[in-house]
């Protein structure tokens, strides 16, 4: 209990610490583009558990970063999924009318303005890293990153997957991919972005094992999604309960079963914290300094699960 009660303290302190960072970076303006800042914020602030904010700050604990830094990287992974959840509620993708326990941005200010919001929320993302506060060389590494992770490669490639593959059979190989695309590569770089804001040294000597442990949480955080689709409705989830198993999409839960897609998640814990393990013997950061990660892991499976 008291873990959790740790956890529960320090979550909350770089929650508010987010949403104030979040606020002064998307301020409200009055005039012609009152109305798109409006959608924006609608979008980003006021909602969702700063999951992928949470991953950068505890990772940047790991390297000694300065908190104003991590804020640079917390706020452009959540502008940057923030946009893409926006963009998978549209008519045209998954039409969803719930997100964050409230009406979706299209509903709320129609298709339009919905699409214009996201489209804007993708270039703020990357003005928080090319700010001078960050020096020339972290910045270019956070930018490189972070469009690796939301590109065809990544978040929009693993959407295309996922679109393709609606109410069609897939392999396990296949979810994976597309997962590890389309959700767990924003996870991974949120993870490596809070640590890039640090000492490099530190950073290099702990990136192999930060990368498996980001992995890990990546796609644990998935499966963990598929299996509250089916067993959490739609009041605890904050978005529409079984859309999955109504829009017949491929999921960890219709392909492995509800039981085996549990064991993988814990599967993914253990090797998660063995890497954290691996990271606190190298003594290469200070003791424990992986804390806040080993608390983070134990939330993403723990998840009203």
């Amino acid at each position: 209990m008291k873990e959790k009660e740790s956890f529960d303290a320090w979550a909350k302190a770089w929650r508010v610490r987010f949403e104030e960072a979040a606020e002064r970076a998307l301020p409200l303006k009055d005039g012609p583009l009152a109305g798109l800042q409006e959608a924006m914020r609608y979008a980003v602030l006021d909602g969702g558990k700063r999951v992928r904010a949470l991953f950068a700050y505890a990772a940047g604990e790991v390297t000694g970063a300065d908190a104003s830094h991590t804020d640079k990287a917390a706020l452009a992974v959540e502008f940057v999924h923030a946009y893409s959840l926006v963009h998978d509620d549209l008519p045209c993708m998954d039409n969803d009318l719930l997100r964050r326990g409230k009406p979706t941005c299209h509903v709320k200010y129609g298709v339009a303005q919905a699409m214009l919001a996201g489209d804007a929320l993708q270039p703020e993302a990357f003005k928080q890293l090319v700010s001078p506060e960050l020096g020339a060389q972290t910045s270019v590494a956070l930018v490189a990153e972070l469009t690796l992770a939301s590109g065809a490669d990544g978040m929009c490639g693993g959407q295309m997957i996922d679109l393709q593959h609606v109410g069609q059979t897939m392999d396990i190989d296949l979810l994976r991919m597309m997962h590890a695309m389309k959700t767990g590569a924003l996870i991974r770089s949120a993870v490596r972005m809070g640590a890039m804001c640090g000492d490099p040294r530190v950073f290099a000597s702990v990136d192999a094992d930060l990368t498996v442990y980001a992995d890990r949480m990546g796609l644990a955080f998935q499966i963990v999604d598929d299996i509250l689709d089916v067993t959490a409705d739609t009041a605890t989830l904050g978005k529409t309960a079984g859309k999955d198993e109504a829009t017949c999409k491929p999921t960890y839960v219709s392909i492995l079963g509800l039981d085996k897609a549990r064991e993988l998640a814990k599967r993914c814990l253990d090797e998660a914290l063995e890497a954290l393990e691996r990271i606190e013997a190298s003594g290469v950061c200070a003791s424990g300094a992986t804390r806040a990660l080993a608390w983070m892991a134990d939330y993403v499976i723990g998840r009203n699960y």
